[in-house]
């Protein structure tokens, strides 16, 4: 499998007044030809920094960024136009041009890049039925939904036919059905077009519902990488944590009692479980909150439970669960 990006240490710092202000800490990743990668983190985590860095939009203080082995630094200006004319993006605020209607909207790249007009009609015709709005082509953004006028500019990225789309926080600005549509749409354009994506969110719905992995960005700093499922089922870094465990406002009831969060997928959802440990051990534990979402398209359920305070017992509980084949997890674990 080609590597399409690949960072090595690269760190970013912004000055401003004689001040020094960090933005990327010793960031390394690397993303695969064809995969969907996500790249979460909170507001100021450093997120939309790094992406720029792809195509070299912003300029690394340290360290590398290759794009199929080209290291970005030592191209030329000619050449970086050349790279960033593979690299397409959308953006959360859609970018259209008001006073153009869809059709031009899409043609706009195939214009700058000197194709023809009936060259880039016919190619804007196409990425339009992709993402199925060529019965909008006439009309102008201010009469399309924000679903809508994202398709448009996903079809506009798509139209210079691109070796990857960068998505930064590309539904943002949507509803949740809106950005479940849009969701499968780039997972559908991704296994159709091989095309390789990257999603940057900072909501974890997002990643687990197309994304193969993640890398998570806390403070500048990658502080986690890999799977998606992997980071769901055990998750080691606290951004992790706090992205990935539901929120849960009950305490335990003694503090003696402890709190875990059981993970299960795939036939382990339909075992009940808590039913089996009663029946087996006679052990009860208190459910504090649960849910159940997909996750790179496998049904996933986590649950938190408080453990009763007796330490033995507490162990036999956790053994029952993991010989269970659960993933267990201490929620105050530090």
């Amino acid at each position: 499998m080609a590597e399409v990006f690949k960072l090595n240490h690269v760190s970013k710092i912004y000055k401003n007044d004689g001040k020094e202000f960090p933005a990327l800490k010793d960031v390394s990743l690397s993303i695969n030809e064809g995969e969907i990668f996500g790249i979460i983190g909170m507001s100021g985590a450093g997120k939309s920094t790094l992406v720029r860095t792809l195509n070299r939009l912003e300029e690394i203080s340290d360290g590398s960024v290759s794009f199929y082995g080209q290291d970005l630094s030592k191209l030329k200006p000619k050449e970086i136009r050349k790279i960033r004319r593979q690299i397409a993006m959308v953006f959360q605020s859609f970018n259209l041009l008001g006073q153009r209607d869809v059709l031009s909207n899409v043609m706009q790249p195939l214009r700058i890049a000197g194709i023809p007009r009936a060259g880039r009609k016919k190619k804007a015709l196409e990425m339009l039925k992709i993402v199925g709005l060529e019965d909008k082509k006439n009309e102008y953004p201010s009469r399309l939904s924000g679903g809508q006028k994202q398709r448009v500019a996903i079809a506009r990225a798509l139209a210079a036919d691109p070796k990857v789309l960068l998505c930064d926080e590309a539904t943002s600005a949507l509803d949740p059905k809106m950005t479940g549509e849009i969701l499968e749409l780039l997972k559908e354009i991704n296994e159709t077009r091989k095309l390789t994506i990257i999603i940057i969110t900072h909501e974890m719905s997002v990643v687990e519902k197309i994304c193969d992995r993640v890398a998570i960005i806390d403070d500048g700093k990658m502080v986690e990488a890999g799977e998606v499922k992997e980071i769901f089922r055990a998750p080691k870094s606290e951004a992790a944590r706090k992205l990935v465990f539901p929120s849960n406002p009950f305490d335990p009831s003694d503090e003696e009692s402890r709190l875990i969060r059981l993970v299960f997928d795939g036939l382990a959802a339909n075992r009940p479980f808590i039913a089996e440990l009663v029946e087996q051990t006679g052990k009860k534990v208190n459910i504090l909150s649960a849910n159940t979402k997909s996750v790179g398209g496998i049904g996933y359920g986590q649950m938190v439970v408080e453990l009763p305070k007796d330490k033995k017992e507490q162990e036999l509980i956790i053994s029952f669960f993991k010989n269970g084949g659960l993933s267990v997890q201490e929620v105050n674990e530090p």
